[in-house]
């Protein structure tokens, strides 16, 4: 038998990865590799962190490289195996391991690389214990047990560090006032509805939590709670997530977060707080002070305390021992961060005295700890300062029990104000609502600008502490919860597997290939910088950027319709994730995950009447009317939970997966002007192909991986096999969709193309399908589709009956004509599409190098110190095109631009 190949550069990393010239048979004659090569992994900061609180992180296969239940380990860059964890995250078609989830043990003795390896996963010296009864479960990681009911108002029982028990219950804790000023307010508390043991160890152990916060006769802001627990830790990891589901008219949250009961030992004197402030540094004091006194309990008392050790009486100095009551003790500590540029200390000795200024700075880590000698609590929150009004109040730290709060929201801030930012202004009708969008680009509809059924999930850590930490521990505690350490596979390994779609690995190995590769790098740091520059924080805010810059008033427009916050449009999150697997840098790492976490929770609503869909960018991030799977996407999430097998992440795209049949009673296209609606079938909807069906299809696409469950790659096959046998194919813009059966129906004889159906991800995702799935027709629908959205107006016209009316973002769509051109082996095609890559028509323009635009890593260099008219949609989209043409056909870029 003869074999006839085409071998790329993907395909020889391939053949590297899996060991001998196996690897580059077609996949479906490909045997299982009996071994395979070390897969690297690498910190993302380039070095092994001080302080791990336990990771976990993601591998791809190429396919049927691995089988789906294989035995793999992790070994250090020292030969020794290491303790881990390992499961499915998804597999190939042919059932073969696709995505594998790795999890290490927490720590300060962290390896500086490792590899997974095929063999058996070596166990834990002290392994999770997950102990289970009717009404509660027990988590014991060495000497910290943790006890969770199955029901009630705590969502932690306690906590125990040998026999001493540390902490008492753990409450989900919020208030709403009924006016955004001087309101009435009232308390809730969260009740558990719903107790999952999602993983039983033996090196990480995961509990969800499910329920609703009560109070005064009311039921309301759902809550999902995660607890993570690793082998060598004496921590919980927590993911929170709640929904509003509240009327913002009415419902003014004034404060939601955890409390914590401490039990406290010892004297005043042996009773230690501290709070992580800026940098990692601490505010550490006692509650009754021995230093600064006008009379010197010693030395040896004062390094005591200060280091949060005992003080033995009789190592007080004489003088001082029977004084020691005439010294106030300091019961309540708060630190609070209102804005992300300040944050304050205050403390008293107890309610109904008044509080003393203690210390202020700029951006708190966001850690607090009570406790003494015996024992404390800490607990921390990521993304305290960036996600402000954060605070964290100690209260009765002089008592027998102490209580802990971390604020997500201070109850010291202004309530929450959800409610729409504008009037109605005479736009009740869609006439007066389409001048709208011609004036401000806002999409504004009476009763659609509602925050109900947006969520928002947060981020912290939770010690159960066998005494008070030294300065240095605690230290190192905030900062991993702060920036946690992060693995992730090579770039190089992760391209070799073929996941992902068209990609490549930076490549300056020409000028012109340098020249563009500088400015993807320059681009995506531009943005990150222009984070904190501008100040992009705040807690529903914090995580997405603004649409388009006004070069007149030096701002970008965060006040005018839909130039102001981007909410995904023209796909930035998945440019930023490309951008992540090329190079693996831990910023740009970093900032993709902060939007991840903003966009599909923020801008997508989790329940009501328009669950499943997202909302178009606006002033507020549910403000605009345009309610869309467009930016719900799956396909914007996907990468990151494959990276980190985050479940909150994989929750989040399970719950689209039914996100169509939102659009029986949310139409897309009803304000559109004399748009010719025909009367449908029942139990369909008008549906645009790219904007609608790959979002929804995408989340398919997941489900299919994930599960292996035929009915999703079957409903995939029904949209494909459906637009395929239009007459006109993807050119026919949208048809009638049937929600039941996942199949486009009638004819297709019309021809609507639209400058948006391709750039929310369609490219990315159809090169994945057509490489899954083998539906011809639909690879030629696609290609078609491919080659002439931006053909010259003399060929459209002489092909088509329907008139050429030019096309917008030609320069981001040059990556259509690149898939093209590699699909199809056309030169011509190829040229073409690096024609249209650095015309920078309806695009950035970046690659020609215009003199008067040069992008450098902190700010952007033109005729002034701004780039007037930079949008974030051509961004993005420039960003795509630059990293998939140069994937697709980097051999036919010119030599000049």
């Amino acid at each position: 038998m003869t074999i006839s190949l085409t071998v790329g550069r993907r395909d020889m990393l391939r053949a590297s990865l899996l060991g001998g010239a196996a690897a580059l048979l077609p996949p479906d004659a490909l045997a299982v590799a009996r071994s395979a090569p070390p897969t690297p992994v690498r910190w993302i900061d380039g070095a092994a962190p001080p302080l791990s609180l336990g990771q976990t992180f993601g591998v791809p296969w190429p396919r049927g490289a691995m089988k789906a239940d294989a035995a793999l380990t992790l070994r250090g860059d020292d030969g020794a195996m290491l303790p881990s964890q390992h499961w499915t995250l998804a597999t190939w078609p042919d059932g073969s391991l696709k995505w594998s989830a790795h999890a290490l043990a927490a720590g300060t003795d962290q390896p500086a690389g490792l590899a997974v390896v095929p063999g058996k996963p070596r166990a834990p010296t002290a392994p999770i214990i997950v102990r289970e009864t009717s009404d509660m479960i027990e988590i014991a990681t060495g000497a910290t047990r943790w006890r969770i009911p199955r029901t009630g108002a705590s969502v932690i029982a306690g906590a125990w560090s040998g026999e001493r028990q540390v902490m008492a219950a753990l409450k989900l804790v919020a208030s709403v006032d009924d006016a955004p000023e001087h309101g009435r307010r009232t308390e809730f508390t969260g009740r558990i509805d719903r107790v999952t043991v999602e993983q039983k160890g033996p090196l990480r152990a995961v509990v969800k939590l499910d329920g609703m916060h009560e109070g005064a006769g009311r039921r309301w802001l759902p809550f999902s709670l995660r607890l993570y627990a690793y082998a060598g830790g004496d921590h919980l990891r927590i993911v929170h997530s709640f929904i509003f589901d509240g009327d913002p008219a009415k419902d003014f949250i004034s404060g939601i977060g955890f409390a914590a009961a401490v039990p406290m030992a010892g004297a005043p004197h042996d009773r230690h707080v501290r709070l992580a402030t800026a940098d990692g540094h601490l505010f550490s004091e006692a509650v009754r002070p021995l230093t600064g006194l006008r009379r010197d309990p010693g030395e040896a008392a004062r390094a005591a305390q200060v280091a949060g050790k005992a003080v033995a009486m009789e190592g007080i100095a004489p003088d001082v021992r029977p004084l020691l009551d005439r010294i106030p003790t300091w019961s309540d500590f708060s630190l609070s961060q209102l804005s992300a540029d300040g944050f304050a200390i205050a403390k008293r000795t107890e309610p109904g005295h008044a509080w003393v200024d203690s210390t202020a700075g700029t951006r708190a880590l966001g850690l607090g700890y009570v406790g003494s000698p015996a024992g404390g609590v800490a607990i921390a929150a990521r993304y305290f300062w960036q996600r402000h009004p954060a605070q964290i109040d100690i209260r009765g730290a002089a008592t027998e029990q102490a209580a802990l709060n971390l604020w997500l929201w201070s109850p010291d801030a202004r309530p929450m104000d959800l409610r729409p930012y504008r009037g109605v202004m005479g736009m009740e009708g869609y006439d007066a609502q389409n001048e709208g969008l011609a004036i401000t680009y806002e999409d504004y509809e009476p009763g659609w600008d509602s925050a109900t059924g947006i969520a928002r999930t947060s981020e912290l850590t939770l010690w159960a502490c066998a005494a008070t930490p030294d300065a240095d521990r605690l230290s190192a505690m905030a900062k991993a919860n702060a920036t946690p350490p992060q693995l992730m596979v090579s770039p190089e390994r992760i391209h070799a597997a073929g996941v992902f779609g068209p990609w490549n690995l930076p490549d300056r190995s020409s000028p012109m290939k340098a020249r563009i590769e500088n400015q993807i790098s320059n681009l995506a740091a531009f943005y990150e910088a222009e984070v904190d520059r501008r100040r992009w924080y705040g807690f529903w805010n914090h995580g997405d950027v603004m649409h388009t810059y006004d070069a007149d008033r030096h701002q970008w427009r965060y006040d005018i319709g839909g130039y102001a916050w981007d909410n995904s449009e023209l796909s930035p999150d998945l440019w930023l994730w490309l951008s992540v697997l090329r190079t693996g840098d831990a910023a740009l790492f970093r900032f993709a995950e902060a939007m991840t976490r903003h966009t599909g929770e923020v801008d997508v609503y989790h329940l009501g009447r328009f669950k499943g869909l997202g909302t178009r960018h606006g002033v507020q991030h549910w403000s605009d009317s345009s309610k869309q799977p467009r930016i719900s996407n799956a396909i914007y999430r996907r990468i990151y939970y494959f990276l980190t097998g985050d479940e909150r992440v994989g929750d989040l795209i399970r719950d689209l997966l039914t996100s169509d049949q939102t659009l029986g009673h949310v139409e897309i296209g009803r304000k559109v002007p004399g748009a010719d609606r025909k009367p449908l079938p029942e139990g369909a909807i008008e549906m645009t192909f790219g904007t609608t069906w790959c979002a929804v299809a995408s989340s398919w696409l997941a489900e299919w991986e994930r599960t292996g469950e035929r009915k999703w790659r079957d409903r995939l096959l029904a949209g494909m096999t459906s637009i395929g046998g239009l007459k006109y194919g993807w050119l026919t813009g949208s048809a009638p969709f049937d929600l039941s059966t996942g199949r486009f129906l009638g004819a297709g004889e019309g021809i609507a193309v639209s400058h948006l159906n391709a750039v929310f991800g369609a490219l990315e995702l159809n090169a994945e399908l057509l490489d899954l799935l083998d539906v011809p027709r639909y690879r030629t629908a696609w290609l078609d589709y491919c080659r002439w959205f931006n053909a010259p107006r003399a060929e459209w016209e002489a092909a088509f009956p329907v008139p050429w009316k030019g096309r917008n973002l030609r320069e981001g769509h040059s990556r259509l004509t690149a898939y093209l051109a590699q699909q199809t082996r056309d030169p011509a095609m190829a040229r073409r599409a690096w024609e249209e890559f650095f015309s920078g028509e309806a695009g950035l323009g970046l690659a020609n190098g215009d003199p008067r635009v040069t992008l450098t890593g902190t700010q952007i260099i033109g005729p002034t110190v701004e780039w007037p008219g930079v949008s974030t949609n051509t961004a993005a989209q420039w960003g795509l095109a630059a990293i998939e043409n140069l994937a697709l056909i980097p051999d036919a870029l010119p030599t000049q631009g």
